[in-house]
């Protein structure tokens, strides 16, 4: 089993430098953002001026260019871990956009479909959605209802989709969306992936969502009512859709990862700070061994998020040299999803717990990464998925 890896000195310049950025550009506004749920549209060029969503992308598509030997997944999940470390909307913002909407596009596009859409996407120009969850098909992705049919050289699209990210936003130029385009012989559904481009007739974008967490994060359903787009629009082979979002998914896995891995690391930072200068019974909170043991447990948190995530990460980078297999990356990518999503989730309720009364204010931002994580859980496979496919990869029955 592949466990050695090291961020390079490259690699920790470019945490530095996002985390920079991300101090003193986004952290001064984030409260307010969150407050007025407001999505900060003008933010994402500036992202892809910084090069963040063509980590991945080939140069010639508009991206950075970078090489696998490079490690841009491990690149990526950096930049969302050190954007999430600051706000966990505009972590997710990031990692979406790139993990769910360019993804999948170059994975598996033509090189048509990547010359039309790739470009705008790397340089933040534009974003894209991933369409997969419906609202009788969640983790059950199988049970896909809406359905493509293919008249006259068009794809037809009727059905909904739920909880979309980054598919209502005044930039957003395409939404990909799984479909059901005919039956197998067993009688199970064909899935396929369509391209859908915003804008067009009959798709729509309904209302945002009135959300637990995640508040300046772009989240909607959307409908699809005789939307026609052209044979072309096809995403990959038909009828391997929901095989190619379901690898896609786990380097999803991976991106979430490293956002709940931002949120445990701004959490231990928190506690550190806060139970120094915090005065009970005359001396710091951190005194206390009630606290220092839970900020001590937090530190264990962090640096165990890191490994698994930057390990999966490393994994990826080294699969697509062919040194690693796809199924030891899959279980890497599941073990790191499900520990972090769960220490974010704990870590906030820590980090609650030891600043007391002044955790439950909005004057402190323990409230809003506590309101955040909770989705981490669940978003690109829930826990329980996670333990399934665990098992599964260890070679328990099914």
């Amino acid at each position: 089993m592949t466990t050695v890896f090291e961020l390079s000195a490259d690699h920790e310049e470019f945490r530095a430098h996002v985390r920079d950025f991300a101090a003193s550009e986004i952290a001064p506004q984030v409260a307010r953002w969150s407050k007025e749920h407001h999505f900060p549209a003008d933010l994402i060029p500036t992202l892809g001026e910084l090069g963040l969503f063509g980590l991945v992308v080939p140069e010639e598509y508009g991206g950075a260019g970078m090489h696998h030997e490079e490690g841009p997944f491990t690149y990526l999940c950096l930049a969302i871990e050190e954007l999430g470390r600051v706000d966990q909307s505009i972590g997710i913002t990031l990692e979406a956009g790139v993990g769910l909407g360019i993804n999948p596009i170059l994975r598996y596009g033509t090189a048509e479909q990547k010359q039309v859409f790739l470009p705008d996407l790397a340089t933040g120009q534009a974003l894209a959605g991933f369409g997969l969850t419906e609202p009788e098909a969640g983790s059950d992705a199988g049970g896909t209802r809406t359905k493509a049919v293919l008249e006259d050289g068009q794809w037809v699209v009727d059905g909904a989709k739920s909880f979309i990210t980054n598919s209502g936003t005044p930039v957003t130029s395409v939404v990909t969306v799984t479909a059901r385009t005919g039956t197998r012989a067993d009688g199970t559904p064909e899935i396929s992936a369509i391209m859908v481009p915003a804008g067009t007739p009959g798709f729509t974008v309904e209302p945002a969502y009135d959300k637990l967490g995640w508040w300046i994060s772009d989240t909607h359903g959307l409908t699809f009512k005789d939307v026609r787009v052209p044979e072309s629009h096809l995403l990959g082979t038909r009828g391997k859709g929901y095989a190619q979002f379901l690898a896609t998914l786990d380097d999803g896995r991976v991106a979430i990862a490293a956002l709940a891995t931002g949120c445990v690391v701004r959490m231990l930072e928190e506690c550190v700070e806060y139970s120094k200068r915090r005065v009970s019974f005359g001396q710091p909170i951190a005194s206390y061994q009630g606290v220092s043991f839970q900020i001590a447990d937090l530190q264990v948190m962090a640096e165990a998020c890191r490994l698994l995530t930057y390990r999966a990460a490393a994994m990826k980078d080294s699969m697509e040299l062919g040194k690693v297999a796809a199924s030891e990356f899959k279980q890497a990518a599941s073990v790191a999803k499900l520990y972090t999503s769960e220490a974010a989730v704990s870590a906030t309720r820590i980090a609650t717990q030891i600043f007391g009364g002044n955790g439950f204010m909005e004057d402190y931002p323990i409230a809003r990464f506590y309101r955040d994580a909770k989705i981490l859980e669940i978003g690109e496979g829930t826990s329980e998925v996670q333990r399934i496919l665990i098992a599964r990869g260890l070679g328990l029955p099914a």
